[in-house]
């Protein structure tokens, strides 16, 4: 097998006996129907088989199975799901398979099904689960989409490990292997020496944690080249501090890191394409802890900045360690900073768990990377940076609140907060995400989940070719 190739696929033309998958809707079917094998078309009719979106069939032959029906959505369909095929991965018996009908989409396709092979089985004893293996469609580029797969696993890895075993230095760890294996140069700033080295809110938020936090600083590529800076959150759990969050709030908090897991995720693809772009990586990792050091209500610090925060609530931690990180990455006045957080519940209010929220002032940034979110079935919405809201933030004795008073406009709020530390980078792009999966969909396993980055993936391999 092509090295470079996920196991979850064979080159194209390789497999000259891969089992048929004849995907079908409405309009493909009757042509379909009637080049079917004479005792599969027996058994499809008396199985009663319609096209149905999602409907599968296993179609005998004379010495096992002789191939699989499985109905897309139509192209045209308006609620067209390109992850769709997804479902095959838990459907398909051993065995490789090919496409004998293409869907409409074949690259998402492919990609779909080996994301929905996905399983996080680290601590328990690996389940029972399907050997199927896809040739790849005609002209798709099976390396690259190794190297999609590849990225989207990472970041489920890391944001489906609970805290126990995934804490700052765990996160440092990966973003090491990450720069190994790309010849990339990497450094870290932890415990104290964060003071000494400016990032007060860093520290301030993670000084609780018996666990040390640290701003990890990821360097790739030749200077020359644009620059292109990614920021990710990383809490790696958030009891929300001495605002302490209820029990119920807490039960999904080891995905408090998924900004940072993203990160790392579009890293790993940028480095693996070879993007020429000058990459830098940005991550404060920390934990939100209680116990005697940690920062209070009213308490008020310094930001790498400058600028005076008054902490008006310490579960809005996430907005003060990207402060720091932000205001570092925008030293070198990069060509973009794209940053990453799972930040407000307001934004998962307005959009639900589906659809990240996006800010930003550049508007050709936006409407081009909108083609390839739906290009790439990698969706998000924009909400507007409203600079009025911006004295929802006014603080009677420091520069800036880190919270508003006001109930409304929290996901807006947080990003104008944000603002405030990116001057000098041409662009600047702030995501809102969730990171994880509520329930399973096609290609989509319950569990952590990468957003947005495969569509920032197409847009910069476009603009940096």
């Amino acid at each position: 097998m092509n090295a470079s190739l996920h196991p979850a696929f064979v080159p194209s033309g390789s497999a000259p006996a891969a089992k048929p998958i004849w995907c079908v809707d409405a309009d493909s079917w009757p042509g379909v129907r009637a080049t079917l094998p004479q005792a599969a078309a027996a058994f499809m009719e008396a199985s009663g088989f319609q096209p149905l979106a999602g409907s599968f069939l296993l179609l005998p032959g004379e010495s096992g199975i002789a191939g699989a029906l499985f109905a897309c959505d139509p192209a045209s369909a308006r609620a067209r799901d390109p992850f769709l095929p997804g479902k095959l991965a838990t459907l398909l018996p051993g065995g490789i398979w090919h496409f004998a009908s293409l869907p409409a989409d074949p690259k998402l396709a492919a990609l779909a099904v080996a994301l929905g092979g996905y399983r996080f089985s680290r601590y328990r004893a690996e389940e029972e689960k399907s050997n199927a293996v896809l040739e790849l469609p005609p002209g798709v580029d099976g390396a690259e989409l190794s190297r999609i797969v590849e990225a989207v696993f990472l970041v489920r890895d890391l944001v489906n490990t609970p805290a126990n075993d995934l804490g700052p230095a765990e996160i440092e760890e990966a973003a090491r292997g990450l720069a190994k294996r790309h010849g990339a140069s990497i450094r870290s700033v932890v415990g104290d020496d964060l003071l000494k080295e400016n990032f007060p809110l860093v520290h301030a938020v993670g000084k609780a944690s018996t666990r040390a936090p640290r701003l990890i600083d990821l360097r790739w590529g030749d200077a020359k080249h644009p620059k292109v800076a990614l920021v990710g959150k990383g809490v790696v759990f958030d009891t929300g501090g001495l605002d302490i969050k209820p029990a119920s709030g807490m039960l999904l908090m080891k995905k408090d890191m998924g900004g940072a897991a993203s990160a790392l995720g579009l890293a790993s693809m940028i480095m693996g394409a070879k993007l020429p772009v000058y990459l830098r990586v940005v991550i404060p990792a920390v934990e939100n802890a209680i116990s005697g050091e940690a920062f209070r209500p009213g308490d008020v610090f310094k930001s790498r900045k400058g600028a005076s925060v008054e902490i008006g609530n310490t579960d809005a931690e996430g907005r003060l360690v990207l402060a720091d990180a932000l205001a570092l990455a925008d030293e070198e006045a990069p060509d973009l900073i794209v940053d990453f957080s799972t930040l407000t519940g307001a934004a998962r209010v307005a959009l639900g768990p589906e659809l990240p929220a996006a800010f930003t002032d550049d508007e050709k940034l936006v409407a081009e990377l909108s083609g390839f979110a739906a290009r790439e079935a990698d969706p998000f919405w924009r909400l507007p940076l409203w600079r009025p809201y911006q004295s929802m933030l006014d603080s009677k004795i420091a520069d800036t609140n880190n919270v508003s008073a006001s109930a409304f406009a929290g996901a807006i709020t947080a990003a104008l907060f944000l603002s405030r530390f990116v001057e000098r980078a041409k662009s600047w792009l702030h995501f809102d995400l969730f990171a994880w999966n509520s329930s399973s969909r096609p290609g989509r396993p319950e569990g952590g989940e990468a957003q947005t980055i495969r569509a920032l993936y197409a847009y910069l391999k476009e603009r940096y070719r």
